[in-house]
């Protein structure tokens, strides 16, 4: 079981490595969703979500974008599996848990820590959440 740690990490780039260690089977949990990052210009990011969140028009009432950040970064990495409703895609998103902060049981054993470049523009998952 690897145990990662997101904090600083770029949202893209850990949803891709999670995604390919758990397709070859790996049991992955990550903790700190919540300081994740996302790169880009940080009020093109909060209206995308903004918008995704009051789209209506059809009796669904528009896709169902989550307001918890673990979700969100599970929505990401459920993007980068193949076939995610059945078949490979559904075993390898079973094998992956997201946490928003350290639990318990995992709290005094061996994390991966990943890091972010330097001089980019980014925002915190968290702080989308707490956007309107």
């Amino acid at each position: 079981m690897k145990i990662i740690d997101g904090e600083n990490a770029v949202m893209g780039r850990l949803a891709s490595y999670v995604a390919k260690q758990a397709l070859q089977g790996e049991e992955i949990s990550i903790v700190n969703c919540n300081k994740v990052l996302i790169t880009g210009n940080k009020k093109f990011i909060e209206n995308k979500f903004y918008e995704r969140r009051q789209r209506v028009g059809s009796t669904q009432k528009g896709p169902k974008i989550s307001r918890v950040s673990y979700q969100i970064v599970k929505r990401c990495i459920k993007g980068m599996l193949p076939n995610h409703r059945g078949g490979r895609g559904k075993i390898a998103l079973g094998k992956i848990k997201c946490y928003d902060k350290i639990p318990k049981e995992l709290e005094n054993k061996k994390m991966i820590k990943a890091g972010k470049e330097k001089g980019t523009k980014f925002i915190y998952v968290e702080s989308i959440t707490k956007k309107k």
